[in-house]
């Protein structure tokens, strides 16, 4: 059990529970997102694990100009009061401006510090004191042990609600490692613990532009997080992840989402 650990609409983070956070990498449309969630909840209902749909709204940290962003704001962000709304799904998404703060923590029950701005004092306060919950995702430039100076920035606001979440580790120019340690280290802050298994899976600006991955280490990645006593398994997921915007070869087939689920949680 975390030191911090918190419920989130009903759902307990960090209390030796497991919980999976899944969706598509990026809202391409309110008939996708409906779609992925709505699956997703009826998957994790029948295995019983505790479940909260992700999907940014708008994907403003991509490397080419030519890249796709999603829906963006505000539409993306009216599409996940949709899951909220509609399938009584808790819902986290990341921030990347500090106006967009309040907006966001109007909608979703945790607000999520993508890993390339994990550093950026004002963002993380400002998601800090609209006293939402904040996973912060490591940065891959970051140690484990930097982790502990982010989680304090959330904490100096009074807000205990903190989730760390490792993403992988720099490996050269254009590519990822993960690291097991890092997941020992960071439970040694008392913070809820996340592995994204499939960001950890993923090449950066590997196909021209574009990052690349190998879906393949998605399942083996899961079952090392939760030997190592994972708070829960973030899993980015798609209905079609050929013809996604972004994160085509790491993201799950949402066809074949239950069968990764059961073999990392083994049901």
């Amino acid at each position: 059990m975390s030191d911090y650990s918190f419920e989130i609409s009903g759902i307990e983070i960090g209390k030796n529970r497991p919980i999976l956070i899944a969706g598509p990498c990026a809202a391409e449309s309110v008939e996708m997102v409906l779609e992925t969630a709505g699956t997703l909840k009826d998957i994790t209902a029948r295995a019983n694990i505790p479940f909260i749909f992700k999907a940014s709204y708008d994907k403003a940290n991509r490397l080419s100009i030519s890249s796709s962003r999603g829906m963006g704001f505000p539409k993306g962000l009216l599409a996940l009061k949709r899951v909220k709304d509609e399938l009584d799904l808790p819902v986290i998404t990341d921030v990347h401006e500090t106006y967009q703060v309040e907006a966001v923590a109007s909608v979703v029950d945790i607000i999520q510090i993508p890993a390339f701005l994990c550093r950026q004092t004002d963002l993380v306060l400002a998601a800090a004191a609209s006293k939402k919950a904040v996973n912060i995702k490591k940065g891959q430039f970051l140690t484990p042990c930097d982790m502990k100076y982010i989680a304090e920035k959330v904490k100096n606001t009074g807000n205990n609600q903190i989730i760390l979440t490792e993403r992988g580790t720099s490996f050269g120019y254009g590519d990822l490692i993960l690291d097991p340690r890092s997941i020992i280290w960071m439970k040694e802050f008392g913070y809820p613990v996340l592995l994204d298994i499939t960001h950890t899976a993923q090449k950066t600006g590997g196909e021209k532009g574009f990052s690349g991955g190998d879906r393949n280490f998605v399942i083996p990645f899961g079952k090392v997080g939760m030997a190592l006593g994972v708070d829960g398994i973030y899993m980015e997921v798609h209905p079609d992840p050929d013809n996604a915007i972004s994160d085509k070869q790491i993201q799950v087939p949402l066809d074949d989402v239950e069968r990764y689920i059961n073999e990392i949680f083994m049901l």
